[in-house]
């Protein structure tokens, strides 16, 4: 053994022992790595909102606080949906199979998607997700889902705190206006490839 050498630090990471110590390396040396999340991406995305992805993302996790879920910790709990009074308030139905919910999603997103538009959240999660949609249509999509998820969820809470219903016109209307702003600023920003994309949500507009 040398006695000459001085001594050196090494740190040890994925594809063995290295001088540099890297914070990304040793965080996944001490994580459990969990299994991809395959629709993260359509959630998480450099444009959005935080309040509305925040939102979007405990809605996909299936953790919002529905009467389906109530009801199993408060037996006997109303968990009829306060939007249409015609079926069980869950998840799904409420995004976006409830007959008030599901309208404000088709005047929102019908020209978007055209004939690939659906009620059904599994689908609707698989299309935010996808990247083989033109960017600002991907956009487009992404920011209104959410938005709707985030409208439909306070509407609901401000109902079944007892305050008055907000007509749908009124709240597609807000809702619309808040998405045109959202799509004005990033046409502002000049971001890459959405130089017209307010131009593009009123193409799609019915």
């Amino acid at each position: 053994m040398s006695t000459e050498t001085e001594d050196v630090d090494l740190w040890r990471g994925k594809t063995g022992f290295k001088p540099c110590f890297s914070t990304n390396e040793t965080w996944l040396q001490i994580r459990k790595l969990g299994t991809p999340c395959a629709w993260g991406k359509g959630i998480w995305f450099s444009q959005a909102t935080p309040k509305f992805a925040f939102m979007t993302w405990i809605a996909a996790r299936n953790r919002l606080a529905t009467m389906d879920r109530i009801s199993y910790w408060n037996q006997g709990v109303d968990s009829t949906c306060v939007l249409c009074k015609a079926a069980q308030e869950t998840r799904n139905h409420l995004f976006f199979q409830c007959t008030f919910s599901s309208q404000l999603w088709e005047q929102l997103v019908k020209g978007i998607l055209r004939n690939a538009h659906t009620q059904n959240w599994d689908d609707i999660i698989e299309l935010i997700s996808v990247s083989t949609m033109e960017r600002k249509k991907t956009l487009s999509l992404r920011y209104a889902f959410q938005i709707s998820v985030y409208t439909i969820w306070r509407e609901r809470n401000k109902r079944r705190h007892g305050d008055s219903p907000m007509p749908l016109q009124v709240l597609l209307k807000l809702t619309d206006k808040a998405i045109r702003n959202k799509l004005s600023l990033i046409q502002k920003k000049r971001v890459k490839g959405m130089d017209t994309i307010l131009q593009f949500w009123f193409s799609t507009r019915l």
